[in-house]
């Protein structure tokens, strides 16, 4: 039962870097595409989501924790845009204009009308990165990921 609650708190934890680094991601990827130039910050986010999901869908309570939310968040964008907008709002840096850390030039990420979460949530992002937490918790133990196996010997180790 401590396993559970431990992934569960993990999951969780978890939510607040990917939800922030998915927006990041998606807001250089903006910036790239109206410049015509490459968008080297939005690979980078990107990447750091991934190895975050990577090491998520090694523990499933972990994967439904941070999963649900995601996909949920992302479904109240594709539902609903102006609850969506509004729960975004009130979430920390909304304020600000910005996420915790600062663009290069100095000025905030997005403009007080667009919270953190709006370009990722009306892209899809959430919703697949969601889902696909979600449904890495739901497979059979034996199809679950590469890191299973790893962290299994390791815990393995530990324990001996």
């Amino acid at each position: 039962m401590t396993r559970q609650l431990m992934g569960a708190a993990a999951g969780l934890a978890a939510l607040v870097p990917v939800y922030y680094l998915t927006e990041a991601a998606a807001k250089a990827l903006r910036t790239g595409y109206a410049t015509f130039g490459p968008a080297p910050a939005g690979l980078g986010y990107l990447a750091a989501v991934a190895v975050i999901v990577t090491l998520l869908t090694a523990w499933p309570p972990a994967a439904l924790a941070c999963g649900l939310p995601l996909a949920a968040t992302g479904a109240l964008f594709a539902l609903d845009l102006d609850a969506a907008l509004r729960v975004a709002g009130t979430l920390p840096w909304a304020r600000t204009g910005g996420l915790p850390w600062s663009r290069p030039d100095g000025l905030p990420w997005a403009e007080l009308a667009e919270p953190p979460g709006t370009l990722a949530g009306l892209s899809g992002l959430y919703t697949l990165i969601g889902a696909l937490l979600v449904l890495s918790a739901l497979r059979p133990a034996r199809l679950r990921s590469v890191l299973t196996g790893w962290t299994a010997r390791l815990r393995a180790r530990w324990t001996a």
